[in-house]
């Protein structure tokens, strides 16, 4: 039978950066994945550019039943330290809007970089390896694969977390929680778009790519500001993806559709200027013609001019526009979900190794822990704040 310091399964940002990290530090490490390539969701990730980090990173941005737990690990690996990996690998980045740093070319050339780290740490990466068992003794851990059986001293469980199922997402690390007695709080999709309810949703089947900068909050008090775009199956968008990890089924979001306007004052300015001109017309200065037109249709704007417009009537439209309250039917799930909130429980496990406190040598990682993260490169700065913060454990026993 093979024998590893270090088994990590899961070659996707958190694990095989562990196993790079670890394997440059000395260790002798096997990496499993069942997938034909590393790296699935990198490639799919920030429309085939990674947004591989942001420069704004702080622990406030991630989502955790213990909001503590992240900061050592982001305060001991950060964003500056990735961004200068990336730098000595010779890809171009630039930043986007709010902090967010996308490659200049492809997110092929993080996965590319990831293995080169690997291939630099001497770490066995197998791949199409499903494991079929896990069990645990004196000596560690023993994986029953198809087709073989390894043992290692250490096992990583860095396998994700349930969102994208098509790049081969599975409950796989909290099953292996479970049998060691951790506890794995509920899981959900996060950063995923929301559904509307049938009225609704015909309603402004209309407006199906119409974007538009917004402000929301949800019902905790969480507010974003970002786009929000308008799908035929509801909305979406960045504003929309943000607050829908805040959001619960049930709940109501609060919309300001026009957040760089001052509406009321700017009623006031045209109705001085343009007493005739239509409130339609007025209106679609700020906003897209078509959102518009269907909220007129809708009854939510009156069809009248800006004379014709009553101060009661005005105070209405200011409220409708600037504070639309919107009942999502639900959301669309882990098919689109860029992440899963929730996961194995972090009062598990130490802060400072990730390892399991109550099992020896064994670590998880990466998304399937319940740490989430913002939109825009916080997920994947904790993939690599996390992993190097098993990879200095796993340094450690070794050395």
């Amino acid at each position: 039978m093979e024998r590893f310091d270090a088994i990590v399964i899961g070659a996707g940002a958190a694990g095989m950066f562990c196993a790079a990290l670890a394997g440059q530090a000395g260790c002798r490490v096997l990496l499993l994945d069942n997938g034909k390539k590393p790296g699935r969701k990198i490639l799919m990730s920030g429309g085939g550019r990674c947004n591989f980090t942001n420069l704004y990173v702080e622990p406030a941005a991630y989502l955790s039943q213990n909001p503590h737990f992240c900061k050592s690990a982001l305060a001991r690996y950060t964003q500056w330290d990735f961004i200068d990996l990336v730098g000595k690998h010779g890809i171009a980045w630039h930043e986007k809007t709010l902090g967010q740093l996308f490659c200049d070319d492809s997110a092929q050339q993080i996965v590319d970089m990831l293995v080169a780290e690997c291939e630099k740490g001497n770490v066995t990466l197998r791949l199409r390896s499903e494991v079929l068992s896990v069990e645990r003794n004196e000596e560690g851990y023993t994986l029953q694969l198809n087709g073989a059986s390894v043992q290692a001293a250490k096992l990583v469980i860095a396998s994700g977390g349930l969102s994208m199922p098509g790049l081969g997402a599975s409950p796989f690390g909290y099953k292996v929680a479970e049998q060691f007695g951790l506890k794995v709080l509920p899981t959900r999709a996060g950063l995923v778009p929301f559904t509307l309810h049938k009225p609704l949703l015909e309603q402004l089947q209309t407006l199906s790519g119409v974007s538009v900068p917004s402000v929301i909050t949800a019902e905790d008090g969480t507010v974003f500001r970002e786009n929000l775009l308008f799908t035929h199956r509801g909305l979406s968008g960045p504003a929309i993806l943000q607050i829908s990890s805040y959001w619960q089924p049930g709940e109501f979001v609060s919309i300001n559709l026009l957040p760089e306007c001052e509406l009321a004052s700017f009623l006031d300015q045209q109705r001085d200027v343009h007493p005739n001109q239509s409130l339609k017309n007025t209106l679609a200065m700020q906003l897209p013609k078509r959102l518009v037109e269907c909220l007129q249709q809708l009854g939510q704007i009156p069809d009248v001019t800006l004379k014709q417009l009553n101060a009661r009537e005005q105070t209405t439209l200011v409220d409708t526009l600037t504070c639309w309250r919107v009942q999502p039917n639900g959301t669309e799930g882990y098919r689109t979900a860029e992440v899963t909130l929730g996961g194995v429980d972090t009062n598990e496990l130490s802060s400072r190794t990730m390892e399991a406190r109550n099992v020896p040598g064994l670590y998880f990682i990466g998304e399937v822990m319940d740490v989430t993260g913002w939109l825009g490169g916080y997920n994947f700065q904790w993939a690599w704040s996390s992993a190097a913060a098993c990879a200095q454990a796993l340094a450690a026993v070794e050395g």
